[in-house]
């Protein structure tokens, strides 16, 4: 089985539309017999992939440091859950179990994963398909930013690690541009 490690926050954000963005994950890669590695925990945007992807009776694999049990509050209704011994374990987890990836809205610690396998990728260390889900505009920043770092030569084309193709506003569109499933 395919899956998708799905990196996104352990909070909702202030806009509903996040949630509703991150239930819509879960439940689309369930739906296409896609399974979910994500951060373990039962809060936040990462509770909402999880929980809609198992309602749709998909395969959802958490990884969480030992630490967090309790903050990030591990879900314990998981297909598989991992308890690792610290974060850079749990990103080494989560890159091994999945084949794609998907970025949603988070904070720090979305970035750390994201821009860790980014780097991986640049690196050519890794050739998984990555993806942004751009909810509202999110992610626009960020692009912008990467925009300037190739323009100054920081990024180059031959190490392009997401391309305009990569970045959608809705799942469906997302999964039809990064993956062939």
């Amino acid at each position: 089985m395919t899956h998708f490690a799905v990196f996104c926050g352990a909070s909702t954000g202030h806009d509903p539309v996040y949630l509703e963005a991150a239930r819509s994950v879960g439940r689309a890669l369930a739906e296409r017999g896609l399974g979910v590695v994500y951060g373990g925990g039962h809060v936040g945007l990462m509770g909402a992939v999880a929980d809609a992807a198992m309602e749709a009776g998909g395969h959802v694999v958490g990884v969480i440091p030992g630490f967090m049990t309790e903050k990030e509050v591990a879900h314990e209704r998981v297909s598989e859950l991992i308890l690792v011994k610290d974060m850079h374990e749990r990103k080494m987890v989560m890159h091994q179990r999945s084949q794609a990836v998907i970025a949603l809205p988070g904070g720090f610690g979305t970035m750390d994963e994201l821009f860790e396998l980014l780097t991986w990728k640049q690196l050519r260390l890794h050739a998984k398909p990555m993806g942004l889900l751009n909810v509202k505009g999110y992610y626009d920043g960020l692009l912008t930013q990467m925009a300037h770092m190739r323009e100054e030569g920081f990024l180059h084309d031959d190490t392009r690690v997401l391309a305009h193709h990569d970045v959608a506003t809705l799942i469906d569109d997302l999964l039809g541009r990064i993956v062939r499933v």
